[in-house]
């Protein structure tokens, strides 16, 4: 195998071995066939990028098709913003087609599959149908209308097109095999009665194709020959091939199957149907919501179609299921701006800065390298003058060894300007600090090569010139959601893992250099992020969303997080082994603290499962989790891993634990009634007088 096979993804390999068998390559087509119900999301990137990018590897067209077949859900604004999204991310389609295009020729194929016994119409309520279908491991039974005549079923057919009966009346189904293994075999839905109307074809159809149905025959009038869609379909292609045998031609191509695991990535959901409740509801600000994971919500946000095609090209295209975490998506984007984006300065929590010294209405205008990463993107010219803006953090009155920034007898250097030695501070009566005063090193200038310019301190602040500043608002844009797997807990709701800090607006100020941005000009704040201007911005107020910090802070609050229960769990174990009660009250205060405020609910779920184990200091440490953090409830677990958290603690030869377990069963109206019996009866053997207490 040469190395540019090695390469090549199971999809080319594919395609290679149809063209090595004799396919022509001139036959190769492929489509990209969204449905025009949402907007799309970085997961049909992965899609787009696969699908176009064997349109360019081949040389061969991509059609971009609508799969329109459901007017119930389906817009116009929705086709208009996929349409962007493709052209946004750089790709051109071949033609443009809607499965709506094909409905004369589906309807066609309806009749003379009815015609030739393949289709009937069938009278009885879907719940009707659910039950004669049977199940996964019992074989589904006929209905009572699986044999009217051909004749019966034309006649009922074109009355469903002609609109004479009501939705839900009658529906067309395939006559295929209704003991078949495929449950998806035992005569599927080709067609139902929706009075409603379409963004194409206005109320000329009162009956509308179901999808498995309409997909593949699009397929096939196409002339599509790698029809590649994700891993849920892999059931659903014994059903496309059994359609397609219907109707086929030898004379032309005939349309292939093949599934890839579709894009997983933690911290967000991927449902167009949670997505649209986002939406709907207000919890965001649109389709477009610069935290949400559409197209048009990542460039809103600042993301570059680069970045995504780059990330798409990573992850790569795998025949199994895999989550890819966010923070891969966000490295790509930081690699990508940081060739690209201007560096600027920028203060969001200002305070002001008085350099004593430095002569009153005096200014100086500085030079800012623009780009460090790009010798062609030149300097630019910054204002610098006596009272400045730095961040409020940057500065600490008392500051520690380690404190690298500004604090009063330290020396720190200004972006691209002096030396300053912290002096000292002016308050207002409840002790907020409200300036800094500082003197400078006149002979510090940077870039003047003389030798106080080169002295090193312990670090370089950023900051904006007061008289020239600009006022702007930022929007400090965050993760949606505060789990990583949001949609996939038992008993808990998706949006139960809203991070309530996924967007906190601000007033910053900015050097004057950007008075001139416009929409989705993008930026780096030096020392904070990468930012990018936002659509809503105006003459009067600019507008700049976070897009991504500079570092992965996700990345390090799981760490910490992690670190903290370890940490935390080892600190229980003196807490246990501690005799003077006075003392371990006061141990066990900031175990409590700690267990409060971890954020992150699968590592607690998982911390709970994995210290459910012979072990007293272990089965404490669940216990007071459950206990304790608002994050977890005992109902997030499964009922065994239930069991045998209450069986084990209750049977724990330590007394906390034990006392533990009884208050979280008395906030567990379920498990109490379950474990009744099994209190009663260590009721009868405890000693120890906190427990019978409890029992009491």
């Amino acid at each position: 195998m040469s190395t540019e096979e090695k390469s090549l993804h199971f999809i080319e390999q594919i395609i290679e071995d149809s063209i090595s068998n004799g396919f022509p390559k001139e036959s190769l087509r492929f489509r990209f066939p969204p449905e025009p119900n949402g907007y799309l999301h970085i997961g049909h990137a992965k899609s787009i990028c696969l699908n176009f990018g064997l349109g360019l590897k081949y040389n061969a067209p991509v059609n971009l098709r609508f799969d329109d077949t459901n007017p119930a859900k389906e817009e116009q604004e929705y086709v208009d913003a996929i349409k962007e999204d493709l052209q946004w991310l750089g790709f051109n389609w071949a033609e443009e087609r809607y499965a709506s295009d094909y409905f004369q020729q589906l309807y066609d194929w309806a009749v003379m599959m009815i015609k030739k016994g393949k289709a009937y119409v069938d009278s009885q309520s879907s719940e009707e149908m659910a039950s004669q279908k049977g199940t996964p491991t019992q074989p589904g039974v006929d209905g009572p209308y699986r044999n009217r005549s051909v004749e019966e079923n034309l006649t009922l057919f074109e009355g469903m097109k002609n609109g004479d009966f009501p939705e839900g009346s009658h529906v067309l189904r395939a006559k295929i095999d209704m003991a078949s293994t495929n449950m998806l075999m035992r005569d599927p839905l080709m067609y139902r009665v929706l009075h409603r109307h379409h963004h194409r074809t206005g109320n000329d159809w009162k009956i509308y194709p179901m999808y498995d149905y309409a997909h593949g025959e699009s397929d096939f009038i196409e002339q599509i020959s790698h029809s590649i869609c994700t891993l849920e379909f892999v059931m659903h292609r014994e059903l496309y091939n059994w359609f397609l045998d219907q109707i086929y031609d030898d004379t032309k191509v005939r349309p292939n199957q093949y599934e890839f695991a579709r894009l997983n990535l933690n911290y967000t959901v991927m449902s167009k149907r949670k997505l649209l409740q986002l939406v709907q509801e207000n919890i965001v600000n649109g389709w477009d919501d610069p935290r949400m994971p559409t197209i048009s919500g990542l460039r809103r946000r600042g993301y570059t179609a680069n970045s995504i095609r780059k990330f798409c090209e990573i992850i790569g295209v795998a025949k199994r299921e895999n989550i890819i975490d966010y923070s891969l998506l966000e490295f790509c984007l930081r690699e990508d701006l940081n060739k690209t984006a201007p560096r600027v300065m920028a203060v969001l929590d200002p305070i002001k800065l008085v350099i004593t010294n430095y002569p009153e209405g005096q200014e100086e205008w500085l030079d800012a390298e623009n780009n460090q990463e790009d010798e062609s993107a030149g300097f630019r010219k910054v204002p610098f003058s006596k009272t400045l803006f730095i961040e409020r953090e940057d500065f600490l009155e008392d500051a520690p060894a380690k404190f690298f920034r500004l604090s009063i007898g330290r020396e720190v250097r200004l972006k691209n300007a002096y030396i300053i030695k912290g002096e000292s501070v002016i308050k207002d009566d409840s002790g907020e600090i409200l300036e800094i005063h500082a003197t400078y090193d006149a002979d510090s200038k940077s870039g003047s090569g003389s030798e106080a310019s080169q002295r090193k301190v312990a670090g370089t602040l950023h900051w904006v010139s007061v008289a020239h500043a600009l006022e702007t608002e930022v929007r400090l844009y965050d993760r949606l959601f505060l789990d990583q797997a949001p949609d996939s807990h038992k008993d808990k709701n998706f949006l139960d893992f809203m991070n309530p800090d996924s967007l906190q607006v601000v007033k910053g100020y900015v050097e004057p250099s950007l008075a001139t941005v416009k929409a989705g000009d993008k930026f780096q704040f030096q020392r904070l992020g990468y930012f990018n201007v936002d659509k809503d911005s105006s003459v009067e107020t600019i507008i700049f969303n976070k897009t991504v910090g500079l570092k992965d802070a996700w990345e390090e609050k799981g760490k910490k997080e992690e670190n903290l229960l370890m940490n935390t769990q080892k600190d229980l174990n003196k807490y246990v082994k501690e005799k003077d009660e006075t003392a371990a009250a006061a141990l066990l205060i900031p175990i409590i603290e700690n267990i409060k405020s971890v954020d992150n609910y699968s590592l607690l779920v998982q911390t709970v499962t994995k210290n459910i184990k012979n072990d007293n200091n272990a089965l404490l440490f669940a216990n007071l989790i459950v206990q304790y953090s608002d994050k977890v409830e005992i109902n997030s677990f499964d009922a065994d891993v239930v069991q045998k958290f209450y069986t084990m603690s209750l049977k724990s030869q330590l007394a906390s634990v034990r006392v533990a377990a009884i208050l979280n069963l008395k906030n567990d109206a379920q498990n109490f009634v379950l474990f009744e019996a099994v209190l009663a009866e260590l009721k009868n053997v405890e000693k120890n007088e906190k427990v019978l207490a409890l029992l009491n």
